[in-house]
């Protein structure tokens, strides 16, 4: 029998995977029956191409996402705004949604680090461009007063996500750059200082401030991992906190969100700011251990807005209960722990830049999930961040199996690497 007979399908699509075009001294050619049909890299026998288990991790986030995403939209056909609605109008979006995203991350598989570390100062340009178009009349799609998206037809693109893959690329090419300057203040950290302002200003005109916060948090995350002098570092983080509380202090609906997180169940919030939190967590309360069952949560019933988005959590605490949620929490933990493994790795083969995209990704989805979660459970003041990979829309899944895609290239060239190949 022949050694392709013993290999899992993990194994085979790993190889396909690894099948990039190349004419290097390390290609081999590719034959079916006899005939040639191109070139791929060479990997060691035995040798897988990526992480399989934090791909399997990602799929089971994406697949259960789409379950939820249906049983939490299922009641919005039969509501007072469904404009005759399908039952499965948001499933089919959103499934449509997670092909386009599958493909382009095969796409995005392909491509090099060294060619995304030439062309990250671009992606943080076109990003910063599409922030400003966004806020143009007649081009930015407005929701509930807030013009974030931008209508492409078969998708409403919002633009903010793909300021978050930008800062992350721009932050991790710009620490490999200033390196030798680190120790100085203004030399290395004032002009990411400068970039970031101006991102976050034009999250705030649309406004999109839980954006900017996951935005201002990868920038951190990657200056420390990168080896800013602490007191540098926590000066920064302190004008950070000071920014962020005069922009809820000067805005009276952002203070009435943080009064209606402190006391959700009072007369004043529980019909107002506070109603969406408060029907979280009857969610919650209603799942108890082990949930009504797939399909029984009442909340989803026109009673929690936003049940399919931002408060996807809440109707897996339901359906699921307790059991659903730690189990839930405990794939995010485990999935954001091995990403920052995959990055630690290839630092520690002098892959810098490839090693802090790796952790910058690993820092948007572990705090983007955990702000989500913490805001569906009360934990923290209501914020509009969906949960990651499975709440439904279009260019979140888009740029999260994105961002997913060059961690695992990070693994795959880490893997070649310590096996004697090349990248």
């Amino acid at each position: 029998m022949s050694q392709a007979a013993h290999l899992s399908w993990g194994d085979r699509i790993g190889r396909w995977f690894a099948s990039a075009p190349s004419q290097g001294p390390d290609a081999l050619p590719v034959r079916v029956h006899g005939r040639e049909y191109g070139r791929t890299r060479a990997v060691p026998s035995g040798i897988k191409a990526f992480d399989q288990a934090l791909a399997w991790a990602i799929g089971s986030l994406l697949l259960w996402g789409l379950v939820m995403v249906y049983s939490a939209s299922i009641a919005l056909s039969d509501g007072p705004q469904s404009t005759g609605m399908s039952q499965v109008q948001y499933l089919l979006r959103h499934a449509v949604a997670l092909v386009i995203g599958f493909t382009a991350a095969l796409l995005v598989f392909q491509i090099p680090m060294d060619t995304w570390e030439k062309a990250a100062p671009w992606v943080f340009i076109v990003s910063i461009v599409l922030l400003i178009v966004v806020l143009l009349p007649f081009v930015g799609k407005s929701v509930n007063g807030a013009r974030r998206w931008i209508n492409l037809g078969f998708l409403n693109f919002q633009p903010s996500e793909l300021a978050k893959l930008g800062t992350l690329l721009y932050a991790a090419n710009y620490m490999v750059r200033k390196m030798d300057v680190k120790e100085k203040f203004f030399a290395a950290v004032m002009p990411m200082s400068v970039a970031i302002g101006i991102v976050g200003s034009l999250l705030l005109a649309e406004p999109d401030m839980g954006a900017f916060l996951v935005i201002a948090v990868i920038a951190m995350g990657i200056l420390f991992l990168g080896g800013v002098n602490a007191r540098m570092f926590f000066l920064i983080a302190l004008v950070l906190l000071i920014a962020f509380g005069l922009i809820i202090g000067l805005s009276e609906w952002r203070r009435e969100r943080i009064f209606a997180y402190l006391d959700p169940w009072s007369a004043k919030y529980a019909l107002g700011k506070g109603y969406q939190l408060s029907h979280s967590l009857i969610a919650f309360g209603r799942g108890e251990i082990f949930g009504v069952g797939l399909g029984g949560s009442v909340e989803k019933l026109h009673w929690l807005p936003e049940a399919h988005t931002d408060f996807l959590l809440a109707v897996i605490g339901e359906e699921f209960g307790l059991v659903g949620v730690v189990i839930l929490i405990g794939v995010f933990m485990w999935m954001t722990r091995r990403i920052m493994f995959i990055g630690r790795q290839a630092i520690a083969m002098d892959r810098v830049f490839a090693g802090l995209v790796a952790q910058g990704v690993g820092i948007w989805i572990g705090f983007q999930s955990f702000i989500n979660m913490g805001v569906n459970l009360g934990a923290l003041p209501t914020k509009g961040l969906t949960l990651p990979l499975m709440s439904y829309g279009g260019s979140a899944i888009l740029l999260n199996l994105i961002a997913l895609a060059i961690v695992l290239r990070v693994d795959y060239e880490n893997r070649l690497m310590m096996h004697g190949g090349r990248v």
